[in-house]
């Protein structure tokens, strides 16, 4: 059974929650109630949440096109999953999947980016009764999962105890915004409460716990498996990809475009893994391309 609760407060983007068989998921909404062109699903990476896609959904919602913004466990939520819930990659694709059904969404355009990237390639390897079209921008993939310079972080996740000792010290900006959390990632500066708000959740053992979960599935193999069924999605794939990322290089977009049976790749010089943050106009510009591209190939009558 799925239950609904949502307030607006006149915020341009409405805050919802939804009750999925995994737990109670946050979300964010966007755009016009009543819209002829399909939805959209914005899927954000690790220690980060559904405001990352902020300035796009903005964008997309301006151009009439409605967008979810779940906030996934993927360590800044704020309310823990069920204790039995499964948050390995595959099973946090499940719970998108989830969130799509659950909503009633069809021909829905998903878009991720980092490890929300990863998670949207699960998705398409699965399930893709519901789904329309997929933007990814910079992103895991192949044998990339982790990116090698993370792969220290994500062992130290699979340990709460150890991340129970590392998260006080990123109640520092500086520590925060350096080489080896944030500060790479983008090529513009951060919004230092933005980023405080993303790794405070770190702090509760049940949101590290769920955080180990995923931790301890991310492996090259998972999405080198996924890779092998990307040709059941015939729907139009964009990838669009920062050019300076120091972490998900070139080779992986074009790797992707080939990958797909309808894939476009487009690049954004100086972008970084967060070009939702950054370039939030190119990313809403390639999101609403799909999202009409996949409404122009469904069938009529």
């Amino acid at each position: 059974m799925y239950v609904f609760a949502m307030t607006t407060d006149h915020a341009p983007a409405a805050t919802a929650t939804v009750d999925l068989p995994q737990g109670r998921l946050d979300y964010r909404v966007a755009g016009p109630d009543a819209t002829a062109l399909p939805p959209v699903v914005l899927v954000h990476g690790l220690l980060t949440d559904g405001r990352l896609w902020e300035l796009v959904a903005e964008r997309l919602a301006a151009a009439g096109i409605r967008s979810y913004a779940p906030t996934l466990p993927l360590g800044s939520h704020q309310r823990p999953m069920n204790a039995d819930a499964d948050l390995s990659p595959a099973g946090i694709a499940g719970l998108a999947l989830d969130f799509i059904e659950a909503l009633a969404l069809r021909d829905v355009t998903i878009a991720g980016n980092d490890t929300g990237g990863a998670i949207c390639q699960l998705m398409l390897a699965a399930d893709t009764s519901r789904i329309g079209a997929a933007v990814l921008t910079n992103c895991d993939a192949f044998g990339t999962f982790p990116p090698a310079a993370f792969a220290p972080l994500f062992r130290a996740l699979r340990h709460p105890g150890v991340v129970a000792c590392i998260a006080p010290a990123l109640r520092s900006k500086a520590m925060r915004h350096g080489p080896l959390a944030y500060g790479m990632l983008a090529s513009g500066p951060l919004d230092a409460g933005l980023t405080g708000e993303w790794t405070r959740p770190a702090t509760d053992p049940a949101i590290r716990r769920d955080l180990a979960k995923l931790a301890r599935g991310v492996h090259p193999r998972v999405l080198l498996d996924a890779a092998s069924r990307f040709g059941q999605f015939t729907g139009p794939v964009r990838i669009v990809w920062g050019e300076r990322d120091p972490f998900f290089r070139l080779k992986l977009a074009r790797q992707l475009s080939e990958a797909f049976p309808r894939a476009t790749l487009s690049t954004v010089p100086g972008g970084r893994t967060f070009l939702p943050l950054d370039h939030p106009g190119r990313v809403a510009d390639e999101i609403a391309t799909a999202v009409r591209d996949a409404q122009q190939a469904r069938p009529r009558g």
